[in-house]
């Protein structure tokens, strides 16, 4: 079939095999192109392993330091006529190439939040590798099911206290307009924890140690965000930053529980990049084209893959963690530094519908939205007939 770009407001309904696939091995390329770690992990497990910086970790860990992955993900399959999830493709291109290169890749698609993706994943550990000294905490789920009670939980994104006004940009049509978000109410804070706080880290890291997989001298990272003081009322400030509060404080309390094998949990903060998650977030996008601009000028820009090539080689497996005031790991120091802030500030004050294509990086963004689903790939020609039944070759059933 042929397949084109669908969109409906931030997402994309539809995704291309040919150019998930591209963008993988350009990602494979490009840590091919730096130098091995060689005390860098050799058995990793990521939960979260089929997009973004989950995807950009298993990648970086396979051809980085050949280490030995298994990916956990919940996916969407292809069905005749219908293309799968951009993710599906992304994890089937990463395993046939990683299996061409003789490394070992594994994958289980499934809601990682239950009990059953955990205990057919700490199997498949068991089996295949006997133990893990690394796991990448990278889930970015709206929602989740809770697996002791089963409740549901759903998380928002809102300001906490007053109403949020300010201005963001519609990526699609490019014109920048003013946005009111309400703040939250009841249970919303309680709730966003629960989906994307520290809770289910905690127990994945408590499950596999009680069954004696971890290794010695274990490491296991989740990635945050922090942003600047245009977006922390809804973001840093918001609802999310508590989430991310909590996640933050489940690595001290993950570092405690590992002493006995010298094992370490850290969070990561990372720097704004174009994710289907962002890409939700009012405000981050007319950001990111403004950021975006302002890196590339610079050349300190950075996608996804760099960012995390430089977590594992610069901080993870280096001498040196860098750690700021509150234990966490800065890949987000470049975008943070206080001359691209200022910058970025004084753009801000200038956007508007006239001047953005001008003084911001819109088409930057809008590019790296399409590809994360596979579309505006170079060297993909997408007038071609594709297979959309794809199969993933390491995919547990």
């Amino acid at each position: 079939m042929i397949i084109e770009p669908k969109t409906r407001g931030f997402i994309c309904l539809t995704s291309h095999p040919t150019g998930c696939e591209k963008n993988v091995l350009n990602q494979i390329d490009y840590i091919k192109s730096k130098p091995s770690t060689t005390n860098g992990p050799k058995k990793v497990l990521v939960i979260g392993a089929s997009t973004g910086f989950g995807l950009a970790s298993r990648i970086t860990s396979a051809y980085g330091s050949e280490a030995s992955t298994i990916g956990v993900f919940f996916e969407k399959p292809p069905s005749e006529g219908r293309p799968a999830s951009p993710g599906w493709y992304n994890s089937a291109a990463f395993e046939t190439q990683a299996h061409k290169d003789g490394l070992y890749a594994k994958s289980i698609n499934g809601d990682a939040f239950s009990h059953d993706i955990k205990a057919q994943t700490l199997q498949l550990i068991k089996e295949d590798l006997g133990e893990i000294d690394m796991l990448i905490y990278s889930l970015a789920s709206p929602v989740r099911t809770h697996p002791d009670t089963g409740k549901r939980y759903k998380s928002v994104l809102k300001p906490i206290g007053d109403t949020f006004t300010n201005n963001t940009v519609d990526f699609h049509t490019g014109v920048v307009k003013e946005i009111s978000i309400e703040p939250c109410s009841g249970d919303d804070i309680d709730n966003t924890i629960a989906v994307m706080g520290g809770e289910d880290w905690q127990m994945w890291i408590d499950l596999l140690k009680s069954e004696n997989v971890l290794s010695k001298d274990f490491k296991t990272v989740a990635y945050s965000y922090i942003g600047p003081s245009l977006t922390e009322a809804v973001y840093r400030k918001g609802t999310i930053g508590k989430a991310k509060d909590h996640l933050e404080a489940t690595a001290f309390k993950i570092t405690d529980s590992l002493k006995d094998i010298n094992g370490k949990g850290y969070v990561s903060v990372n720097k704004a990049l174009v994710t289907q998650a962002s890409s939700a977030i009012p405000v981050i996008p007319l950001y990111i084209s403004l950021l975006y601009k302002v890196m590339k000028e610079e050349g300190i820009h950075e996608g996804c893959i760099e960012q995390i090539e430089r977590l594992f080689n610069e901080r993870l497996y280096a001498e040196d963690l860098q750690l700021d005031d509150a234990g966490r790991i800065r890949v987000d120091d470049w975008e943070m530094r206080d001359d691209i802030q200022a910058k970025v500030l004084e753009l801000w004050k200038d956007a508007t519908t006239e001047t953005l294509p001008n003084i911001g990086d819109l088409e930057g963004y809008k590019t790296d939205f399409f590809n994360l689903f596979g579309f505006n790939v170079e060297g993909v020609d997408y007038d071609k007939d594709v297979n959309e039944m794809v199969a993933i070759p390491g995919l547990q059933e």
